[in-house]
């Protein structure tokens, strides 16, 4: 099953530029990098060679001796099944992060030997990065950040109709019962197996929920060798504690991020890096709270006020051990966390929309709180996220009477709608946020 990744839009657009230089591709582990790239060398290239530095380490030694593209061409060929043409061959270098000298060369093919179409990834690039104190050849290459599967990408094949029926609104009015109902249930669906490939694929295959909870286990096993494997031996303990208190922490009926949830008597000058490591490697998103939503609203921001989501709601569920039947028949009991599940998911949406900044989320004091705040151009827009139908709470009238926003989203179970500045919107639907956004007066 090939599950259709809207990365590949901006891949081709990177092709066919003409400045086009060396691409760098980002994200978390296991989000389907190395399918993509290796896919879309299929797709528009006559042919595609990869050079993986963890499976060949020796390919280290090539970029050691020189740093000449047409001789590193050269001795490349030589691990090679395909020719190295200029324009019709994809070069491919799989876990850069392993050679250093490999990361660094990709300023010379684009400054010596930009008719060789080059692209890059690595596994915890971000860390590696920071942590290692290696050099991105800042200006000489293209970075391009990756996302798990969203919601939009998963319905294309989970129910293509529902998503062409969405696809191709051209109004904001409620949707057919039918289509929103089916919708629900998708979405549902997609919060168990979330947006790791493997995971999507073995839920739309029908191999069972044993089956994807097995694949999502893995997935943090593999997570848990990393801290021993790239972070510093001091920190790996506090990484560990954090990745682990984040269903605890999103359990919270006010979601921020508490030190003393992570240990007793923690504090966050021994914290920072850590968190900071989990950052980089792309295992979570740090939320940061704003007191009023000026423009830039980073300027805004304070530190020590955030909240932390996971990369991906299904590693999360499975994280919190809650499952799939409490999702699929919405349990009674499941009332605090449903909710940060919601939210989890509206962001991971939110964040793969192209140009779109990791939000905020703004509070005044202890009386409103409003899940995210997102600046698209020169308009400050406050997002709220509800679990359900239940759409009780003043927060976001609060929010409204004191800064008077162009626009205000609410996304909740409910049909599509607007009134005045506020969109209503399905929560499946988030993906499609600017689309709608442009249909607003």
């Amino acid at each position: 099953m090939t599950i259709k990744r809207d990365i590949e839009g901006q891949l081709v657009g990177w092709k066919n530029d003409r400045n086009r230089k060396p691409l760098l591709l980002q994200g978390a582990r296991q989000i389907g990098k190395t399918w993509v790239m290796k896919n879309f060398g299929k797709e528009y290239y006559r042919y595609c060679a990869l050079f993986d530095f963890d499976r060949m380490p020796e390919l280290k030694d090539v970029f050691k001796t020189t740093k000449q593209p047409q001789r590193l061409l050269k001795e490349l060929s030589a691990y090679s099944s395909v020719p190295l043409l200029p324009n019709d061959t994809l070069i491919v270098f799989d876990e850069i992060q392993e050679c250093e000298e490999a990361l660094n060369c990709l300023k010379y093919f684009y400054e010596d030997a930009p008719e060789y179409h080059v692209m890059a990834a690595g596994s915890l690039l971000g860390v590696a990065v920071r942590h290692r104190s290696m050099t991105v050849p800042v200006g000489k290459v293209r970075m391009m950040h990756m996302y798990p599967i969203t919601f939009a990408e998963y319905l294309r094949v989970a129910d293509n109709e529902v998503f062409g029926f969405i696809d191709n609104l051209q109004e904001i009015g409620h949707l057919p019962t039918l289509i929103l109902n089916k919708l629900l249930v998708e979405y549902r669906r997609y919060q168990i197996c979330g947006g790791m490939p493997e995971a999507t694929v073995a839920l739309l295959s029908e191999s069972g929920m044993s089956e994807v909870d097995d694949i999502l286990q893995d997935i943090l096993d593999l997570y848990e060798l990393d801290f021993s494997k790239y972070a510093a031996p001091r920190e790996i303990p506090r990484i560990r504690s954090i990745w682990h208190s984040l269903p605890t922490q999103l359990s919270k009926e006010n979601r921020k991020f508490v030190y003393r949830v992570v240990s007793d008597g923690a504090r966050s000058k021994d914290y920072e890096d850590a968190l900071l490591w989990l950052k980089d490697a792309g295992m979570i998103y740090q939320i940061q709270n704003i007191s009023k939503p000026g423009i830039p609203l980073s300027a805004y921001s304070e530190s020590n006020y955030f909240k932390v989501y996971a990369c991906d709601c299904g590693l999360l569920r499975r994280m919190a051990r809650v499952g799939s039947d409490v999702i699929m028949n919405n349990n009674s009991g499941y009332t605090e966390f449903k909710g940060a599940m919601a939210e989890n998911v509206v962001l991971q949406s939110l964040v793969a929309i192209k140009g779109m900044d990791v939000p905020f989320y703004w509070t005044s004091g202890n009386t409103a709180e409003v899940e995210f705040v997102i600046q698209q151009n020169d308009e400050i827009i406050p997002i709220e996220v509800k679990a359900d139908r239940n759409i009780i709470g003043r927060s976001l009238t609060i929010y409204d009477n004191k800064y008077q926003p162009r626009h205000r989203i609410r996304f909740s179970t409910n049909n599509l709608q607007s009134n005045g500045n506020l969109l209503s919107m399905p929560s499946p639907m988030a993906g499609w946020l600017g689309r709608f956004l442009a249909m607003m007066p």
